[in-house]
């Protein structure tokens, strides 16, 4: 081969491999472009969804044609609004939850059904720690709330045999203090049932008909998650005596007490939903809530006599170090007109004497002492006038 021939062949070898090394170059940025373009696309994409208006939701409650229905806005008010070409006109019916769009009020889509957040959050998921054998001196009432709530959860069929349908709901009744939360929270225990505990104030919105609306979705999440129990704390919130005359927040009240009752007692059957009050007030509810059918068996919970605070001392000296020397028939004498709560205060203030004394065990005077000042302090309630709250 000749020193041309020679050359050329390796100036040719060289142009193949920089054609390569140019191929493989155009390869590596090709994959860099679409990298950086796919990085663009998203972040253009997080650009709009940051910089767009947000949606408004809504309930449809009435569809008026092809093109228009009225809904509900969060907002406030009710808006006839228009319905975007692309949405299922099927899924549109009443009660059905919808996004409008900020600018216009028109429907862009349907969104789907889901609980109000607050309602979830009234379901107790971890289960009290009190049983019925931590309440003294409320047996009879034990057994009247375990028959009416805790037996038909447990053995429904028994009340099918014998053909009788069980009460919906329990009212229980008394002064403070006197262990009507324990029992539910001993029936939370006791049942293996969904367990929603709700404050009646919480049904009070500022919005018209909001609280009608709470008081629905806290009876079908019940329903649907149903065995369950609605524990409905403080129920004179909502449940007092109707009037005539009043302002517009008495008669929203009213419109929510009204929801209450047609949920307790209306068309759709509670089935495994038991219903239990609680009500330092019974004197204040309205009749409508106490006949037989929405709160068939209605409880008093009394403060205990003297075999009562007996047993409610004992109770509490299971966890709290008391001295062998300390009487309980005796202080369970001279506590005489004391709630359980009370009784509770008293080993409290006992337990801070024996601390102040630098003791770890409570004795009969420390007892005594705590008797002296919680009585002290209820005598102060009562010249406020304190005594029902």
């Amino acid at each position: 081969m000749s020193i041309s021939s020679a050359r050329k062949s390796r100036h040719t070898a060289s142009l193949e491999e920089e054609v390569e090394y140019l191929r493989e170059r155009v390869r590596q940025l090709s994959r860099i472009k679409a990298s950086l373009e796919k990085d663009l696309d998203y972040y253009q994409k997080e650009v709009e969804k940051l910089m767009s208006p947000p949606h408004i939701e809504a309930v449809v409650l009435e569809v008026l044609d092809q093109d228009r229905a009225v809904v509900k806005s969060t907002t406030g008010p009710n808006l006839i609004v228009n319905i975007a070409s692309g949405i299922d006109r099927d899924k549109l019916r009443p009660g059905t939850i919808v996004a409008l769009n900020s600018r216009g009020s028109t429907i862009i889509e349907v969104l789907p059904g889901r609980t109000d957040p607050m309602v979830k959050a009234m379901e107790v998921i971890e289960r009290p720690n009190v049983t019925f054998k931590d309440i003294g001196g409320l047996e009879k009432q034990i057994e009247e709330l375990y028959e009416v709530v805790v037996l038909p959860l447990k053995k429904p069929d028994l009340f099918r045999e014998i053909g009788i349908e069980p009460p919906k709901g329990v009212l229980l009744h008394g002064p403070p203090g006197t262990g009507k939360t324990m029992l539910a929270k001993a029936v939370a225990r006791e049942t293996n049932a969904v367990f929603i505990r709700v404050v009646a104030s919480e049904f009070v919105n500022k919005f018209i008909g909001e609280g009608a609306r709470i008081v629905r979705e806290v009876f079908r999440y019940a329903r649907r998650r149903a065995p369950a129990i609605i524990f409905i704390d403080e129920i004179d919130a909502i449940g007092s005596r109707r009037v005539e005359l009043g302002t517009s927040g008495d008669r929203e009240v009213q419109r929510t007490l009204l929801q209450l009752l047609a949920e307790i007692d209306g068309f759709d059957p509670l089935s495994d939903v038991k219903v239990i009050a609680a009500t330092n007030r019974i004197d204040l509810l309205d009749p409508a809530l106490l006949r037989p059918g929405r709160f068939d068996r209605i409880i008093e919970v009394p403060l205990p006599d003297k075999r009562g605070r007996l047993e409610i001392l004992k109770i509490l000296a299971r966890t709290a170090r008391i001295s062998s020397d300390v009487d309980l028939e005796y202080i369970a004498r001279i506590t005489e007109g004391m709630s359980g709560a009370e009784l509770k205060a008293v080993v409290t203030e006992a337990g801070y004497y024996a601390i102040r004394s630098n003791r770890s065990i409570i004795t009969m005077d420390d007892m005594l002492d705590a008797v002296k000042k919680v009585k002290n302090r209820i005598k102060a309630r009562q010249r406020l006038g304190l005594t029902s709250i």
